[in-house]
């Protein structure tokens, strides 16, 4: 019998968790990583919190799955077929949803035998939940568990310590705003561990967790500046790790890069199932055997829309980073950024006027935080035109919509204009093609 799978799943962590070296405790996680596998290199699709999720569940890039945006306002697959619940049953798995999924309004077009309606997709309602539904589903079973954590607003720190002494992002200044900051997202990140832990205790309890692969990912970078819904490493960067049968046992630590678009065609080949035809991603199972050292020679990524248009896509390669920005805005667009108080301690030392490069080349090796664009550098002109021809290539061979111009909304969709600070502030919605509101 082919194992169950169990897909566990939080908002905005990154790979800020204990076993990728970051000082947040996370147990739980940590067990995982020790009794499993963990991909060190692990990149999202998409920055955005449905494209990135939308990608995973598809095996396709955000311009190929029809997800250019958010789910709440406005986007959706084009095909919700092709979401890997329905192969997974063709296979003869029972699914249930549970908590967070954030790639439609109406969960249940996405095609789960079990949807659970709860209250809240904290942790405190999701893991008793999950551990309900596991119980009472047949093997083989595939459940998704969705946490809100550790999504904004966190609220409160609950360590003086934390308060005291959390260093934030190399890439933030280190101030009491931004260690406050910190504190409180290790508060929500303890919650999120607490969840886990509960559901993976159940599975032992019951004598399932040697029959269950457990996917442990999330969507993408923390919700701080700079980093989710960015093309840099610290927006694209997820913990991914898997435990479980089919050889992801033993503690293993993989360097090479993957993405989330990867995990769709591993779970077909352990379960057994044919690969479908519209995947764009690549089995995990050779790096996971150890048959093969890498398993990607470029990763790429993308944006759209998030709570506003900003087009730009990347290639990633060991060494090198190349991200294209598709329009003329020349400054950060500020609604694409979650508030919070070390994005208003950016605002007040001029953030906001700062202009951003429409092309950026970034020294990975040289320079891994991504701050020294090296596009005018004459001795990095070589390696400019090679990426350059590559992003263009993946483009022309994916279909993407930005070669031919400007990415429109989808009628009903809602937008915050570039110009705006906060994306609480009112929206353009789209009546149709030509119309719009403000709400």
């Amino acid at each position: 019998m082919p194992p169950n799978i169990l897909y566990i799943h939080s908002h905005d962590t990154g790979r800020w968790v204990q076993p990728y070296g970051h000082q947040v405790l996370t147990p739980n996680i940590q067990l995982i990583a020790d009794q499993g596998v963990l991909f060190r290199k692990a990149f999202c699709a998409a920055p955005t919190c449905s494209g990135s999720r939308a990608s995973l569940l598809t095996g396709q890039y955000c311009h190929s799955n029809g997800m250019m945006g958010l789910a709440h306002r406005g986007w959706s697959l084009r095909d919700y077929g092709h979401h890997w619940v329905h192969p997974l049953r063709e296979a003869g798995y029972t699914s249930g949803l549970i908590g967070e999924q954030h790639i439609s309004v109406d969960p249940h077009v996405i095609g789960y035998d079990k949807v659970v309606d709860l209250p809240s997709n904290r942790a405190y309602a999701v893991a008793p939940s999950a551990i309900e539904t596991i119980a009472g589903l047949p093997e083989p079973w595939f459940v998704s568990a969705g946490f809100f954590e550790t999504h904004r607003s966190f609220g409160i720190p609950t360590s003086v310590r934390d308060t005291l002494y959390s260093l934030p992002p190399s890439n933030l200044p280190d101030t009491p705003e931004t260690r406050e900051d910190m504190a409180a997202f290790k508060a929500s990140v303890r919650s999120l561990d607490q969840g886990i832990g509960a559901v993976l205790n159940a599975l032992h309890q019951q004598g399932q967790a040697d029959r269950t692969l457990v996917v442990c990912t999330t969507d993408h970078g923390l919700a701080l500046p700079g980093a989710k819904a960015t093309l840099f490493d610290r927006g694209l960067g997820v913990m991914l790790l898997m435990r479980g049968p089919g050889g992801f046992t033993g503690g293993k630590v993989i360097d090479a890069m993957v993405s989330h678009l990867d995990v769709y065609p591993t779970l077909c080949e352990v379960a057994g199932i044919r690969l479908p035809e519209w995947l764009q991603g690549r089995s995990m199972m050779p790096l996971v055997r150890g048959d093969c050292a890498d398993l990607h020679e470029a990763v790429f990524a993308e944006m759209t829309y998030h709570a506003a248009y900003e087009p730009q896509r990347a290639i990633r390669t060991d060494r090198w980073k190349y991200i294209r920005r598709f329009d003329d805005y020349p400054h950060p667009v500020l609604p694409n950024c979650d508030d919070s108080s070390a994005k208003t301690l950016l605002l007040k030392n001029g953030w906001a006027d700062q202009t951003v490069d429409p092309e950026q080349l970034y020294d990975l090796m040289a320079d891994p935080e991504e701050g020294r664009n090296r596009v005018t550098d004459p001795a990095c002109a070589e390696v400019l035109a090679s990426l350059r021809a590559r992003l263009e290539g993946w483009m022309l061979e994916t279909n993407d919509p930005l070669l031919i111009g400007p990415v429109p909304l989808p009628p009903g969709a809602a937008v915050n204009e570039r110009s705006q600070v906060s994306p609480d502030e009112p929206l353009r919605r789209i009546v149709h093609q030509g119309a719009a509101t403000r709400t």
